[in-house]
């Protein structure tokens, strides 16, 4: 696996999994969808790194579990996602970033964001039908952010590797 990029993504609580999970079986083209909704973090880490890239994981989980607001449907153009909000995250990936800088990709470097999404690759139609479904009534909630999974990229699907859960102590 070392010749494989790694994913970095934080892991919700299951419940707050399983609402991402059965939105994106439903929005999600069947044929396109090889993955679980996901929150990620860094898209291409280094797989010849994954033991310093792990250490480093298992680091910055040294910390009380995250929760994170669920703030806005998102329209992607030809899918939809939803943005989340939270600082302690964002401020765990900046750091994370810092400390990896030189194996970053471009898209890693300027990444900022935080979203889950549910669809994709559908016509730009069928995505603002189901953005203006889940607008309708929508208002933001809170989701726990438990841990961080790292995952190697397998060309389309992911296969699982090592998880981290942030400490409860």
């Amino acid at each position: 696996m070392a010749d494989r990029p790694l994913i970095l993504t934080a892991l919700l609580e299951e419940s707050a999994q399983e609402h991402f999970d059965d939105l994106r079986r439903r929005h999600f083209p069947s044929d396109r969808n090889h993955l679980a909704a996901h929150l990620t973090l860094f898209h291409h880490l280094p797989g010849d790194q994954e033991p310093a890239v792990d250490a480093a994981v298992a680091e910055a989980t040294e910390r009380p579990p995250l929760t994170a607001r669920v703030s806005a449907v998102r329209l992607l153009g030809r899918g939809v996602a939803f943005d989340l909000r939270c600082p302690e995250l964002t401020g765990l990936r900046r750091d994370l970033a810092a400390r990896w800088e030189p194996w970053l990709t471009r898209q890693d470097s300027g990444k900022s964001d935080l979203h889950v999404t549910v669809q994709n690759k559908v016509t730009p139609a069928a995505a603002r039908s189901l953005y203006d479904d889940l607008s309708a009534g929508f208002e933001p909630y809170d989701v726990p952010v438990v841990g961080l999974a790292l995952w190697h990229y397998l060309g389309g699907p992911w296969s699982e590797g090592p998880r981290h859960l942030f400490d409860h102590s």
